[in-house]
């Protein structure tokens, strides 16, 4: 059965002027999975998002939410959908109780059991202030008000900005249980280690423009391996010149390169040589990130 796109984006432009936000961006996003939408400041993940929200008028292009366009239809796809903007504020004389009673009601829900619950996690005194938050605290209000509508698609704009550790970590988990229930969620980050831990798919921008969307393992496994090897004895470099091994460096008696295929007969040729020391490691996410970026992608 083919997955069901809950949003699909095709050929999305936006120009401020001569300055492009995004240009042709193309992108299906599908129900019961979290994609990251990952880049740099100002690569453009803020902007796909607002325009994709009906927040910001686009220059060309199509987006499509649950089938519905996402600016002739921009009210009923809200209803649907959680957001978390990355400039989240609210009236800061007003108590966070009052401004997510205040959110909850235009959702049109009125059980506030999860809105409490969600709180109760994050440590987040209801009874408080806006303003008077710390920016840590200030985003909690923003992650209760995105999950507590309880709503099919969370669309989040570096949902754990301000959090320290132990609160990052919570976030993961409601972005997990969330995904266990089948709702489908959209983040954008620049933190490669919050995508890496809890993404199916990633999107990676650069200057405007899409350069990947891919699996994280599948984009791993395309990427290649790292091996690094210590011989007892000096080696000639020559025996690793085959298909699959890239990236290829020996200093003294210590080889290092990227195994993108042929890893078994790399392997064979390691073993009739004598081993001090030796380690495979798969790519990280911030390890890909850098090769996009400095213009080694293969995307």
């Amino acid at each position: 059965m083919e997955n069901e796109v809950v949003m699909k984006i095709r050929g999305l432009t936006k120009k401020y002027g001569d300055v492009v936000g995004i240009k042709d961006l193309d992108l299906d996003v599908y129900k019961g999975e979290i994609m990251g939408f990952l880049g740099p400041n100002g690569a453009g993940k803020t902007t796909t998002i607002r325009t994709c929200l009906g927040l910001l008028q686009k220059t060309s292009g199509d987006v499509k939410i649950f089938g519905l366009d996402s600016h002739e239809d921009s009210i009923e796809i809200r209803k649907r959908t959680g957001y978390l903007p990355g400039d989240f504020g609210m009236y800061p004389d007003l108590k966070v109780k009052s401004i997510l009673r205040y959110l909850l009601s235009q959702s049109g829900v009125s059980d506030e059991s999860k809105m409490k619950g969600l709180a109760e996690r994050l440590e987040l005194d209801l009874s408080r202030k806006y303003g008077n938050l710390s920016k840590g605290n200030k985003q909690k209000v923003g992650l209760v008000q995105a999950f507590m509508a309880d709503q099919d698609l969370i669309i989040m704009d570096e949902p754990t900005s301000g959090l320290d550790p132990l609160m990052q970590q919570k976030c993961y988990e409601l972005l997990r249980e969330e995904k266990e229930k089948g709702k489908t969620i959209f983040m954008s980050s620049h933190i490669l280690a919050e995508v890496e831990e809890v993404c199916d798919r990633v999107a990676i921008i650069r200057n405007a423009e899409l350069q990947v969307v891919e699996e994280i393992e599948s984009l791993k496994e395309k990427m290649g391996k790292k091996l690094e090897i210590e011989f007892e004895n000096s080696v000639d470099p020559s025996i690793f010149a085959m298909e699959g091994v890239e990236d290829f460096e020996m200093d003294g008696r210590k080889a290092t390169m990227i195994v993108t295929s042929n890893l078994d007969e790399v392997i064979k040729k390691i073993s009739k040589q004598n081993v001090i020391n030796m380690s495979l490691e798969t790519f990280s996410l911030e390890q890909l990130f850098l090769t996009y970026y400095s213009g080694g992608g293969k995307g």
